[in-house]
């Protein structure tokens, strides 16, 4: 790679490498998850004398996924109780892209302590009507558990910080001002996608948040996931969705104001 600015890639390397975080990595797999356990889709947790969330039109959401926080790691999620993702089953699974942060078509749960009496069959006589286009739309095919490993990446390059980032850490350490990051950079970079919690986001198209946006955290991720026969996770065409919250927020497991988006190819 040519040099920029007499910027060399090495350089671009150590700036890069300064924006590591930690994440949780999560894969699907093929157990049989109760409603206390992590997973994508099926049934999930509900206390008693709750019901299922519903939206404003009073259609059932359904469960996205749900995690087993005592298995998270990362610092300021939360590390007991279970956090849910419910969305609605309709031709856009939930999103307002005009107000992503109204929890109508999409809902987060927090239980700090759940109640080990609970039932699945108690919980599946609180279905109801979730099929507002009168078919079945849903992104998840089935239900899958959840296996977490800890990780770290550097910045994703789709991230709305990258490239201000990049240029400020390169003026910051070398005094050498950036006129254009190199499309090098670029491809080298991480480009975000898995299934996830922390770290960076990965998007098909862009990032909705600007770099005022409070909404620091990659609270969840959840990308398309196909193959072997099997399609158990298909956003539109092939995309992926992201939930973000503002870590503030996080660390007093207020999950009023968060962030749902997803796009596709």
């Amino acid at each position: 790679m040519q040099e920029n600015e007499q910027i060399t890639k090495e350089m671009w390397n150590t700036v890069m490498e300064k924006t590591r975080i930690p994440c949780m990595k999560l894969t699907l797999t093929d157990s049989n998850p109760s409603i206390f356990e992590s997973k994508v889709g099926g049934l999930g947790y509900v206390p008693h004398g709750e019901q299922i969330p519903t939206d404003s039109k009073g259609f059932q959401l359904r469960l996205l996924a749900q995690i087993d926080c005592s298995q998270i790691t990362l610092p300021d999620f939360p590390h007991t109780g279970l956090l849910q993702f419910w969305i609605l089953n309709d031709d856009l699974a939930g999103c307002d892209f005009d107000n992503n942060t109204h929890q109508d078509g999409f809902r987060i749960c927090y239980y700090k302590e759940l109640d080990r009496t609970v039932t699945e069959a108690e919980v599946n006589e609180k279905v109801g009507n979730n099929l507002p286009f009168g078919e079945d739309l849903f992104p998840v095919s089935g239900c899958w558990g959840l296996a977490f490993s800890e990780e770290t990446e550097t910045i994703s390059n789709g991230d709305c910080h990258f490239e201000s980032y990049m240029e400020n850490a390169v003026l910051d350490a070398y005094q050498k001002e950036v006129e254009e990051i190199p499309d090098e950079i670029y491809e080298a970079a991480n480009d975000g996608f898995a299934h996830k919690m922390g770290g960076y986001p990965g998007f098909t198209q862009y990032d909705p948040r600007n770099e005022e946006d409070l909404h620091d955290v990659l609270l969840f991720q959840l990308d398309s996931d196909f193959g072997d026969g099997q399609d158990r996770i298909i956003w539109g065409d092939a995309g992926i969705c992201n939930f973000f919250i503002h870590r503030e927020k996080l660390k007093q497991c207020d999950f009023s104001d968060v962030i749902y988006n997803w796009d596709c190819y």
